[in-house]
Formats: C-alpha cells, sequence, structure tokens
C-alpha cells in the first residue's frame, strides 16, 4: 500500500469520525521513511491524533526523523502526560534539543513532567485539569469551565484549590450544573478528597482508582499542591503493561522494552531468557545427582522410577501454582501487605489437604499396579510431603522476597520449579531408603 493510498484513507477516515486507535495498524504496512513521509503530509490535527495512538517507541523513531516544525506542532497537540512520555523516550541530548524547541511558546511544563519517575503517578499524571478557587458562586465557576473546559484531559472533576494552590476540595460536573447560582464551591465541594502522592508507585496508583471507581485521580506534592491529574485511560494503560511485566517474569523471561516484541533484537531476547534457562539446568544437574546418590536404591527397586516424573511434576506443579496466587494477590492488592503471613500458614493448610488426597490417589494407583502396599505407602507418603512443600516454598520464597522489597514475581516460574525438582526428588528418594527392605 503506498503512502498517498495510506494518507487519503487516514485523512477520509478521520474526517468520518473513525477513532484514531482504529487507523494505527495502517502505518504497520509502511516502512520507517514512509511512516515519516506519512506524517509530513497529514494535517497537523490529523498527525497528532495519529501520532497519540502509537506505542512510545515507534512515536520517537518517527519523531527523530520528522522536520522540527512537525515535531514542534506534533508535541504541542498532544496531551501533556503523553508528550512527557514520548520525550523520555528519547537520548538525554534528543531530549534537551526537543525541550528547547517547543519551550518558549508551549505553556505545557514537560520538566515537571519529567523529573519524576517514569513509573510514579509523577511520571504518568498530566497537567491539563480543571481547578477553581473556593470562593467564587456556582455561575462564575460554569463560565470559567467553558473557556478552559477544550484544553483539559477531563471535565468530569472540577478540584477546588486555595490561595496556595492546596487541593482542598473537589466537585463533580454533575454537582456544578445541578446547583443553584449565587451558591459558593466552597458550600458544595466535598472535603475529602481521595488523592495519590506524585512519588507514588504506578501499581498502587492504579489500585486506588479502582477501589474508589474513580474517573480522574489528582496528584498532589508533600505540601498537598495540586500537580495534576491520572486518568483512567492512563489506569488501563498502567495495569496492562503491570501484567505484562509480571506474566513475563512468572514465565521466566524478561520483558524487551523500547521495542515491539515480534520485532526484539535476538541478541536482547536471549540475554533476557537464558539466566533463567541456566538456572533451571544447574538445578536439572543437582536433581541428577539426587537420582546418583540414590542409584543403587532405583537398580534394588526398578520401580521407583516409573514414579519420578508424577512427583518432580505435581511438586513444580503446585508450587507454581502457590507463588503465581500469591504474586498476583500482592500486585491486584487481594492480598493486604499487612496480612501476608495470615494468607502463608492458610497456605500451609491447603497444602496439606492437597498432599493428602494426591498422596492417597497415587498410593492406591501404585498399589494397584505393582499389588505392592508398601511402594504404595512409599509413593502416598513421598506425594504428600512433596506437595505440602511446594506449596511451602512457592508461599515463602516471595513473601520473604517481598519483605526485602523485591519483585516476587521473578521467583515464580522457572525459579520455584527448579527448587522442588530438586527437593522432591530428595524427599522420594529418602522416604523409598526408609522403606528399602519392605520394597525387595
Amino acid at each position: 500500500m503506498s503512502v498517498e493510498h495510506v494518507y487519503l484513507l487516514i485523512s477520509r477516515e478521520l474526517k468520518a469520525g473513525v477513532h484514531p486507535g482504529d487507523l494505527v495498524d495502517l502505518f504497520e504496512e509502511l516502512n520507517i521513511e514512509q511512516k515519516v513521509e506519512l506524517v509530513q503530509k497529514l494535517s497537523d490535527d490529523d498527525a497528532a491524533l495519529i501520532f497519540q495512538e502509537m506505542e512510545d517507541f515507534e512515536q520517537a523513531e518517527i519523531l527523530r526523523l520528522l522536520e522540527q516544525s512537525k515535531a514542534k506542532t506534533i508535541l504541542g497537540n498532544m496531551a501533556s502526560d503523553d508528550a512527557a512520555d514520548l520525550i523520555g523516550e528519547l537520548s538525554p541530548e534528543e531530549a534537551d534539543q526537543m525541550m528547547q524547541l517547543i519551550g518558549e511558546e508551549e505553556p505545557m511544563d514537560f520538566g515537571d513532567l519529567l523529573k519524576y519517575p517514569e513509573e510514579s503517578a509523577g511520571g504518568i499524571m498530566t497537567t491539563e485539569y480543571i481547578s477553581l478557587p473556593a470562593d467564587i458562586p456556582v455561575e462564575e465557576a460554569i463560565a470559567r469551565l467553558r473557556e478552559i473546559a477544550p484544553k483539559a484531559e477531563t471535565i468530569y472533576y472540577v478540584y477546588v484549590v486555595d490561595e496556595e494552590g492546596r487541593l482542598i476540595g473537589v466537585l463533580s460536573l454533575r454537582d456544578l450544573v445541578a446547583s443553584s447560582d449565587g451558591i459558593m464551591l466552597k458550600d458544595i465541594m466535598r472535603r475529602n478528597v481521595i488523592n495519590v502522592n506524585a512519588e507514588l508507585d504506578q501499581e498502587e496508583v492504579a489500585r486506588v482508582v479502582s477501589k474508589y471507581d474513580l474517573l480522574a485521580v489528582p496528584v498532589v506534592d508533600d505540601q498537598e499542591r495540586l500537580l495534576g491529574i491520572i486518568t483512567v485511560d492512563d489506569i488501563i494503560d498502567v495495569l496492562e503493561q503491570e501484567a505484562t511485566e509480571d506474566i513475563y517474569r512468572l514465565a521466566g523471561a524478561g520483558e524487551v522494552e523500547g521495542v515491539e516484541l515480534t520485532k526484539a533484537p535476538v541478541s536482547k531476547v536471549v540475554r533476557l531468557r537464558l539466566p533463567w534457562l541456566l538456572v533451571t539446568m544447574v538445578g536439572g544437574v543437582f536433581s541428577g545427582s539426587v537420582i546418583r546418590v540414590y542409584a543403587s536404591t532405583l537398580e534394588a527397586i526398578v520401580m521407583l522410577a516409573a514414579f519420578i516424573p508424577v512427583i518432580m511434576g505435581m511438586g513444580g506443579n503446585v508450587g507454581t501454582q502457590s507463588s503465581t496466587i500469591f504474586v498476583r494477590g500482592l500486585a491486584t492488592g487481594e492480598i493486604d501487605k499487612n496480612e501476608v503471613w495470615v494468607y502463608f500458614f492458610r497456605e500451609i493448610r491447603v497444602g496439606l489437604a492437597m498432599g493428602a488426597f494426591c498422596g492417597f490417589f497415587m498410593s492406591v494407583i501404585a498399589l494397584i499396579w505393582q499389588s505392592n502396599v508398601y511402594l504404595g505407602l512409599v509413593v502416598g507418603i513421598s506425594m504428600l510431603i512433596t506437595v505440602s512443600f511446594a506449596t511451602l516454598i512457592g508461599t515463602l520464597v516471595p513473601l520473604i522476597l517481598n519483605m526485602f522489597n523485591i519483585d516476587p514475581a521473578i521467583t515464580a516460574g522457572p525459579f520455584v520449579t527448579t527448587i522442588k525438582d530438586f527437593t522432591g526428588l530428595l524427599i522420594y528418594f529418602l522416604v523409598a531408603s526408609a522403606f528399602l527392605e519392605y520394597l525387595r
């Protein structure tokens, strides 16, 4: 598809009211030079609409090659938080150049947004909000709202501030419209405003928005001065980002930042995945050493080998289950940080119950298959201990890391499975050795 064809298609669809997000895929059929040419051809408004829907790394790639005047216009038409995220994708030299380019005429203070960590409340907030003083009447507030609403990220909340910019109240648009003329904002505003500090991690911000069902949450500094707001569309992006990050870590594969997954360089992908594979490999060597130590036991009772895959598999599966549920519970707030030990002891009871059931089931299978009561006991007891211990390890390891403020997601998947392969084999052969004289 030619650049001209895509240009005509996008221009027509945008005029017809099609959402820009539905047109971004058209860019995927073009190479980088064609993308730059297309953005240059689009009108300033259309270019900004489409540009804002792209991934940050793709925006940065195109922005570097655009004419300065076009780049300046696009950044000026973007929401302040999105523009700040884009500038954050550039190198320090490129970011300084872009800041100088837009600094004189652009009223948005990107510097204030960029000074906060990328994954903090201050890093994802927008400065395009509506704030009004407390001592004005409703009719004046509505008049001001008409003037500033077109430039605001959202108009559903009107924040009330004092002379020093401190957040003292909030009004919904419904509150404002439903109130009679002459009533002061301070008389109808809600004073208990749910807010977040600019330094708060974005994952915690998402929990606040989810807990209180907010469309936007105000961001304040340590003096309670209003700095910006975070809207629900940004929270959705945060949830997707955090879930993706946790899933990659649970699988033992880090996310390749700054590039589309299917286009990530092979060297980067290998560098991120290989360490966990090496951990698994070393764990396999240790597991092999356990089998070597108990080789004489296996030679004496060959049928013990038939149950090794089941013991190892169940231990790994249960350990991964426990760690995954615990990590996800912490991430979503279902498990409160003050109640982790309560959950830990509950999980131990769950492990014992599952271990007893699986142990009984496997002992019956071993008994029917081999007509050997003692073999059934060995398999059943080993399964009980292995499943219970797997639950313990799968919960305890991420719990301890969480106490030291280390992301517990890195402990799930390959890490826990490797530990359980080793300990599961050790438990199995220790139990078998205890019953060895009865198994012959």
